[in-house]
């Protein structure tokens, strides 16, 4: 019994453990599938461009994995591959994880991530991408797209050029054209829909001495040909007031005798002779030019593209002309580059050229056998016996189902077949596929059954005991074209197999018979704003591109060979993307000559072309575009192109990296930029030169590579050891050098460096690999823009991680060379970058030692601490004292010393706040320091014009509401200037105002931060200019005031010579400081005495607070008393009741209001210098000195003095007045400049 049990429990988990490992098993199996059903890896790509990735990207690739692709074009193509993204497992040698790219020349193997970015170019038309993965450690893989790139003329079109001797298309020099009396010219030509001109031309052919002397074209008369100056018109052959040309192309072949005097023209399968007399005997001139559209201004080119010229010098008759192929070669000239010599620009490729390379077929998938698929093929066997292997076969061509079945209905086929043969799958496969072929021959629905695959299948429960009994099951598809719209039942084909079942040879037999429509692709929307509805196998869904009501996008439901399933295809978006050959020309047009450009528009220019780079191929023609708009963008100026001259330098720098050319290297040249790219062997790399010269008769430059120059603007000489430390990885991805060279400097905007650039700017790169530390110098060689007579080079570099990713020139790693002179710098550098030569032209910081620059910033902030403390003292000194401020020279300084008190401080200030590096508050902060900067320059020249009102126009001068204007300029003035600034940057302050650095040494090194101006125009003109017109007026007014002061000081004075030149000295003095004239000093820091002008400036300048302070404050009479009778304590105090006090105020007060009312009113009813008064009194206003007290005392006027309103004064002399005024004082207080200019003497000298 206990046996029993046992036997039963090891049966029972015998049985379950079978059972397992079958669930078990099977989870493995479907897990592989998948995984490795993501992807299928193993297509022909035949499409003009498309994109590929490794399995499940951008998801980790699985592992073990054998893909293969191999990319065909037509012959007269290459293959570029270039890889958008990049990330396979790394290794020595790529032993594990690899792609391996085979070019057609020598394969290699691609691992890391250091094919990012590059392009790889196939030497024939066919490239082979093989992938393979370990069983351990995977990556994201690779994003990989392609494109064909033409290399033969005939899968190109040439766009006739419109302007004479611009981008000319004309025969090779190297083709001689012989002298032809016979010949036979054919071509294919279009003409624009939208062009109506009807006098045009398609070629012209001039002699060795530029006459034209054979031509086709085009005028109101008809098309004609020309020979030696005979125009034979074609009136018979072609249409006179019609279009023989179109929009699409056209073939004309034309036959010329001048034995026979006749043309013979082939157009539209028809030829016709023409008879033209004029043409007897004459001869077309060997050796001359011939060119495509017209060579003269007088006449327009034929507005369309032209194709497949050729050229015989023997006629042909109709019959060789009707089957005249495209393999015919002219042996004059032939449709072939050799014999053209044809600008980028005007060639275009297209795919439905009549003598092209045609492309076949779009992607199809290789068969899905085993042998093929690898590790991504899975045998699908269920017998628990070893069996053969799967057999997948397709019917012949004509059965295919790649091709669009529109009307197309599929079923899928499943059947069981029992024999009891021990026949082999494949002889299985020949019976079965012969059965359905004849089952289905000859019936009333027009069907065809394709791809039938056989493997062998489990026996059921009820033949087990028949052993000799087979299975095999069968699938297949069944492709039922519906042209008369009738509807097949799959139960209508299930019943004609089973009717069928008899007719099965070899003892086969029917067994079970399932029969299920294909189902549709269920509709979706893929991408956002595209929908795609319910769609039948094989059949592609078109729809509008999203915002377009042209342009269609389409996508295609397909049909998978391995389950008869369907599914969605990838959408084609490719029409609704703009063509960028398009965008690129509507640039150029936006760029040409005489379009205005502002910075917002540069910049938008310069994002567009960024697109255009990172995102689409880029072949010469649209490379040559794009450097040409680049070379319009650097006519711009410097403020203009400096918001987007870090983007553009990238943008050049990605435009030479991925710019596809074919040949040993290829050149672009504009008017102020050229580029050139080399191709390069690194295995065999023996150094390397590039040198730009001057083209003769030509405004573009001529780029050589590894030739000699003598006359070149610039050359880089690359050392044998360019390649020695690299990597390995950076060793097998180099493919080619790039040389840029710009003729103008604006995208090189360093604002930290004052120096000036005085070179063109070369620069040279290797790859996408950055070249640093070389045992051997790269010399570079650069022109200078002018001649310097004692040259000061620094070599230096622009290096892009300066100033916030902006750029900045760096000579870290070069070095002058010995054979430098004033013509041309040579440097030497160990690195690879763009390079240039610095000249300082006396531009100050430069020639400043780190000492001096301490010194002076030193001095800078301390005078401009004291400046402010002194300044506010001044106002508050008059804003505290009324009696102080009544007068307008009070009031005036008051102003000057209010935008002293805040330049000051916001100077101070300045640094401090620009290290919290917010944009919008160093601007605020930039432009309120311009404010007052130009507010203290428009108060110091108030103050003169003051004077000059006072001293000069005193007694005819009438100004209401004086100080009020005063303000409404002095304030106004400055911030009208800062209003338009701002207004001038479109709203793009930074353009004008931010964040610089200042105070760096002449390497280039230390310096704070500090916000001001950094637009050069607006300081120049704003700052410069404004101070020196301010500066100008105020030496005037200095010298006026001066005679004025001197002249009225020397007369009838008891002061000794000594006296009186001290006195002087002290009106000198406190008049330039209060004019400003110490500013003056920057016009004089040049050469040799920049130094201590610098030294000067610093000073007087940040002092200028201070000493207003002192002789326009301190010194002043009427301060000092209130000073001692309000702020002083004990013998130092003067009481309110004082006679001093008292009197010293009258004096002030009633001398001051006398005066200034008699000199005012003067203005009202003379235009004299005398007085006039109706009363004809004098005055008796006198002062007196007491020597030991000196108290003042003043005596009452008299009533006849006093004047009333709207009476005229006796005439009396101006010096009479003026000596009046001085004799009445005592010598302690009868300085002139003291009483009149910085005392209360002016308060009324212009009526208010």
């Amino acid at each position: 019994m206990m046996s029993h049990v046992s036997e039963m429990w090891c049966y029972h988990w015998k049985w379950k453990l079978q059972h397992c490992l079958c669930l078990f098993t099977t989870y493995i199996i479907f897990m592989q599938q998948a995984v490795h059903g993501c992807y299928d890896c193993r297509i022909v790509l035949t499409d003009p461009s498309g994109v590929f990735t490794s399995p499940c990207f951008p998801s980790d690739y699985p592992n073990s994995q054998a893909c293969k692709w191999i990319i065909r074009a037509p012959h007269g193509f290459i293959i570029q591959l270039t890889f958008i993204d990049f990330d396979i497992e790394e290794a020595p040698g790529c032993i594990y994880d690899s792609l391996t790219l085979d070019n057609g020349e020598s394969p290699m193997n691609l691992c890391g991530i250091t094919a990012k970015g590059l392009s790889y170019n196939s030497t024939g038309n066919e490239m082979i991408v093989s992938f393979k993965s370990d069983f351990s450690i995977q990556k994201k893989g690779f994003n990989a797209s392609y494109v064909r790139i033409a290399v033969s003329l005939r899968n190109q079109k040439v766009i006739i050029p419109q302007v004479p001797d611009v981008d000319a298309v004309s025969v090779s020099e190297t083709v001689s054209v012989p002298e032809l009396s016979q010949f036979t010219l054919c071509f294919e030509a279009t003409k624009g829909s939208s062009d109506d001109n009807d006098d045009w031309k398609v070629f012209s052919y001039t002699d060795a001495f530029s006459k034209e002397s054979f031509s086709f074209g085009k005028t109101t008369e008809g098309h004609f040909l020309s020979i030696s100056g005979m125009q034979c018109i074609l009136e018979n052959a072609l249409p006179r007031n019609a279009e023989f040309f179109t929009g699409t192309f056209q073939q004309l072949c034309v036959v010329g005798d001048s034995f026979s005097g006749s043309i013979g023209v082939y157009a539209k399968n028809t030829y016709h002779i023409v008879y033209c007399p004029d043409i007897f005997g004459k001869v077309i001139p060997g050796n001359g030019r011939l060119v495509l559209g017209s060579n003269s201004n007088e006449v327009s080119s034929l507005n369309g593209d032209i194709y497949n010229f050729r050229l015989w010098n023997f006629t042909m008759n109709a019959q060789t002309l009707a089957n005249l192929s495209c393999d015919v070669k002219g042996n004059i000239v032939d449709w072939e580059n050799e014999f053209w010599s044809i600008p980028t620009s005007a060639l275009k490729a297209e795919n439905n050229l009549s003598c092209g390379s045609y492309l076949i077929p779009s992607s199809t998938i290789e068969p899905t056998s085993c042998a093929n698929l690898g590790s991504l093929c899975q045998a699908t066997v269920n017998a628990t016996t070893p069996t053969p292997p799967t057999v997948t076969t397709n019917m012949p061509d004509t059965n295919r189902n790649d091709k669009p079945n529109n009307g197309g209905l599929f079923y899928r086929i499943s059947i069981t077949v029992f024999s009891s043969n021990s026949n082999s799958v494949s002889k299985v496969h020949e019976v079965v596929a012969e059965w359905l072929n004849r089952t289905f021959q000859n019936w009333n629905y027009t069907v065809y059954v394709v791809n039938i695959s056989i493997h062998p299948g489990s026996i059921k429960e009820g033949a087990r005991a028949k052993r000799s009994i087979k299975s095999f099951e069968v699938l297949a598809l069944l492709v039922y074209n519906s042209t008369n719209n009738i509807n097949l039942e799959e139960e209508e084909i299930r019943q004609k197999l089973i009717r069928n079942n008899g007719t099965m040879e070899g003892g086969y037999k029917l067994h079970t018979v399932d029969v299920d429509p294909v189902e549709k692709c269920l509709a979706e929307e893929n991408p956002p704003n595209y929908f795609w509805p319910d769609t039948r196998p094989t059949v592609t869904n078109y729809t509008l591109c999203h915002g377009s009501s042209v342009q269609t996008a389409s996508r295609t439901c397909y049909l998978g060979l391995q389950n008869y399933t369907s599914y969605w295809g990838q959408p084609d978006l490719r029409n609704c993307t703009e063509n960028a050959a398009d965008i690129a020309n509507q640039l150029l047009n936006l760029t040409g000559e005489g379009q205005q450009l502002t910075s917002d528009k540069v910049n938008d220019v310069v994002q567009k072309l960024k697109k255009i780079v990172n995102d689409e191929e880029i072949d010469e023609s649209l490379g040559s575009t794009v450097v040409t708009i680049f070379s319009n963008i650097l006519n711009s100026s410097d403020s203009v192109l400096a918001a987007s001259s870090s983007e553009a330098l990238k943008t050049i720098d990605a435009l030479a990296l991925k710019i596809q050319f074919t040949g040993p290297s290829m050149s672009i040249s504009t008017r102020n930029l050229a580029l050139g790219v080399s191709s390069i062997n690194s295995t065999s790399f023996k150094g390397g030169s590039f040198s730009v010269s001057p083209q003769n008769n030509a405004s573009d430059f001529q780029i050589d590579f590894d030739k000699d120059q003598t006359n070149a603007f610039a050359s880089v000489v690359l050392p044998p050891s360019l390649l020695r430390n690299l990597s390995q990885e950076e060793f097998e991805v180099i493919s080619r050098a790039q040389f840029t060279f710009f003729n103008k400097n604006g995208l090189f905007q360093d604002a930290e460096n004052p120096a000036n650039l005085t070179s063109f700017v070369v620069a040279c790169s290797i790859g996408n690999i950055t070249i640093q530390d070389l045992q051997d110098y790269v010399k570079v060689t650069i022109k200078h823009t002018k001649l310097q007579e004692d040259p000061k080079p620094t070599c230096v570099f622009w290096d892009m991680n300066k100033n916030g990713g902006n750029g900045g020139w760096n000579p870290e790693g070069c070095q002058v060379d010995a054979e430098s002179n004033e013509n041309e710098t040579v440097c030497l550098c160990n690195h690879l970058t763009h390079f240039g030569v610095l000249m300082d032209l006396q531009r100050t910081v430069t020639q400043i030692d780190p000492q001096n620059t301490k010194v002076l910033t030193f001095i800078t902030y301390i005078g401009c601490g004291i400046s402010a403390i002194f300044s506010a003292a001044t106002l508050l000194t008059y804003i505290a004292f009324e009696k102080l401020r009544r007068d307008y020279p009070s009031k005036i300084l008051m102003n000057l010393s209010t935008a002293l008190l805040f330049l000051n401080l916001i100077f101070l200030l300045d640094g401090w706040i620009a290290s919290f590096d917010i944009d919008g508050l160093c601007i605020a902060v930039a432009a309120l320091l311009h404010f007052f900067l130009l507010a203290t320059f428009t108060w110091m020249g108030l103050e003169a014009v003051h004077m000059y009102i006072a001293l000069v126009k005193v007694f005819n001068t009438y100004i209401r509401r004086y100080i009020l204007k005063f303000c409404i300029i002095g304030w106004g003035l400055p911030a009208l200037v800062i209003a338009i600034v701002l207004a001038s940057a479109n709203t793009n302050a930074s353009n004008i105002y931010g964040k610089e650095l200042y105070g760096k040494d002449a390497n280039g090194q230390g310096g704070d931060d500090f916000c001001w101006i950094k637009n050069e125009v607006v300081f120049y003109v704003t700052c410069a200019g404004y101070f020196g017109i301010m500066f100008l007026m105020n030496v005037a007014m200095f010298i006026v005031v001066m005679v004025q002061i001197c002249g009225r000081n020397g007369k009838r004075t008891n002061r000794s010579l000594k006296e009186e030149i001290l006195r002087n000295l002290r009106s000198v003095v406190s008049l330039t400081f209060l004019l400003g004239m110490t500013w003056g000093f920057a016009f004089f820091a040049w050469g040799p005495l920049t130094l201590p002008f610098l030294y000067l400036f610093s000073i007087f300048n940040s002092l200028q607070g201070l000493f207003i302070f002192v002789f326009h404050c301190a010194m002043k009479e009427n301060v000092q008393k209130q000073w001692r009778r309000h702020l002083c304590c004990g013998r130092f105090r003067l009481a309110d009741n004082s006679d001093w006090s008292k009197t010293a105020t009258n004096i002030i007060k009633k001398s001051s209001d006398n005066l200034g009312k008699s000199l005012s009113s003067s203005s009202i009813g003379s235009n004299s210098t005398y007085l006039t008064s109706k009363s004809k009194s004098t005055t008796t206003t006198y002062c007196k000195r007491n020597s030991h007290t000196e108290n003042v005392f003043l005596d009452k006027p008299s009533s006849k003095f006093a004047q009333e309103d709207g009476e005229q004064t006796s005439i009396i002399p101006v010096h009479q007045v003026i000596d009046k005024v001085k004799g009445y004082c005592n010598p302690h207080s009868d300085n002139f400049y003291k009483n009149i200019i910085m005392s209360d003497t002016f308060s009324h000298s212009t009526k208010f």
